[in-house]
C-alpha cells in the first residue's frame, strides 16, 4: 500500500532549472535509501541519483555536478534539484528505493522535457 508520487516536472529550455519532489505514504524514507530514476523514450530506466538515510549522495555520471538530491525523512519526501538542464535530460522521472532489496511499485513519474 506504499504509494510514490512525483511532481515538479514540466517544459524548460536548455540551461534552465527544475525541482522535482517525491512523497511516499508511510515512513519508508526514514529507513531506506532513496533514489531518482529516469526513463527516456526508447531507453531503459536508469539511476540518476541516490541518497542514504544519513544524507550521503551518489550521482549518475551524466548528471554529476548539475543535479542535487536531498531528503526530508520526517516529511517522507525526497527532492531533485536539476540545474543546467540539457535536451538529453528529457525523460520521465521516478523515485524509489536505492541500494535496497525492497522496492515499491513505481509511481506515475513526472515528465521533464528540455527543449528550445
Amino acid at each position: 500500500q506504499v504509494q510514490l508520487v512525483e511532481t515538479g516536472g514540466g517544459l524548460v529550455q536548455p540551461g534552465g532549472s527544475l525541482r522535482l519532489s517525491c512523497v511516499a505514504s508511510g515512513s519508508i524514507f526514514s529507513i531506506y535509501p532513496m533514489g531518482w530514476y529516469r526513463q527516456a523514450p526508447g531507453k531503459q530506466r536508469e539511476l540518476v541519483a541516490g541518497i542514504t538515510t544519513s544524507g550521503r549522495t551518489d550521482y549518475g555520471r551524466s548528471v554529476n555536478g548539475r543535479f542535487t538530491i536531498s531528503r526530508d525523512n520526517v516529511k517522507n519526501m525526497v527532492y531533485l534539484q536539476m540545474n543546467s538542464l540539457k535536451t538529453e535530460d528529457t525523460a520521465v522521472y521516478y523515485c524509489n528505493t536505492y541500494l535496497s532489496n525492497t522496492n515499491y511499485p513505481w509511481g506515475q513519474g513526472t515528465q521533464v522535457t528540455v527543449s528550445s
